[in-house]
């Protein structure tokens, strides 16, 4: 534990799993946190939690980022509170179902919830840290991000999309002070899985991470400067490979004429 002030770090879903352990992990590094969750009973008791033991100063704004009036106070705390330097986007929604099993009403409130919301946060606190030359966004993203086929289809559309915003913040703002990491957990045991109707007990336990070992990995890696984290991935060369195929790919996604094969 350190005592070291490292500015405010704020944490969506927060009120429990993996955002839950995030701000714990925060506050015992140095960082004071302000916690959003819909939750207020939950976050007040963590806030109390995590603050009696780590002498950290730790605000509550209760919120459902599903709801744009509610998104927007929090975004506009992002902008105005100049002590931020890091923003968690761990809020999100999960779906297991097929697609064509699955309500669209659901689905655009998924969508809501994990494209729009850390998009927008992302937006709001982007200005700040860059004219401070320093801060850091985390987001939580899925192996689905990178295997769309292992759950609902919108889910993992939704998760591509925090992946590929990440990469592209990161290409736009590393050389202005500002560090984004993309954490891909695969199966983590938190309330995700019952809620999305398929306990985590009836999962086979050897693909299960414990929340925290996750978040103790990701927050490893965080501190090497790692930009996307699989937790779960035993040898970071699979990845390299895996990102130097699409590198390879890039000089000929666009040219003048189609390609050959496509000839009659």
């Amino acid at each position: 534990m350190t005592s070291e002030p490292k500015g405010t770090a704020l944490v969506t879903g927060a009120s429990s799993g993996i955002g839950a352990i995030y701000a714990d992990r925060l506050a015992k590094q140095g960082y004071d946190l302000i916690l959003v969750a819909r939750n207020a009973d939950k976050l007040r008791n963590l806030a109390k939690a995590i603050s009696d033991e780590t002498g950290r100063s730790v605000e509550v704004f209760p919120a459902d980022l599903g709801k744009s009036a509610e998104l927007k106070q929090v975004e506009k705390l992002l902008r105005t509170d100049a002590s931020i330097t890091m923003l968690v986007n761990n809020a999100g929604i999960g779906a297991i179902a097929p697609l064509l099993s699955s309500d669209v009403d659901a689905m655009q409130s998924m969508i809501d919830i994990n494209v729009t919301a850390p998009m927008r946060l992302a937006y709001a606190v982007v200005p700040a840290f860059v004219s401070r030359g320093k801060g850091t966004i985390i987001n939580i993203a899925s192996i689905v991000a990178i295997a769309p086929e292992t759950l609902n289809g919108v889910y993992g559309g939704s998760k591509a999309f925090v992946l590929a915003f990440s990469q592209s913040l990161h290409h736009e703002l590393a050389d202005k002070g500002v560090r984004v990491q993309a954490v891909l957990p695969g199966a983590t045991a938190t309330d995700f899985w019952a809620l999305s109707g398929r306990p985590v007990e009836h999962l086979p336990s050897e693909i299960v991470m414990a929340a925290d070992a996750m978040v103790d990995a990701a927050m490893a890696r965080l501190q090497q400067g790692e930009l996307v984290t699989i937790p779960s991935l035993p040898d970071i060369a699979d990845w390299q490979a895996f990102e130097a195929a699409r590198d390879a790919l890039k000089p000929k996604l666009s040219l003048g004429a189609p390609a050959k094969r496509y000839a009659a």
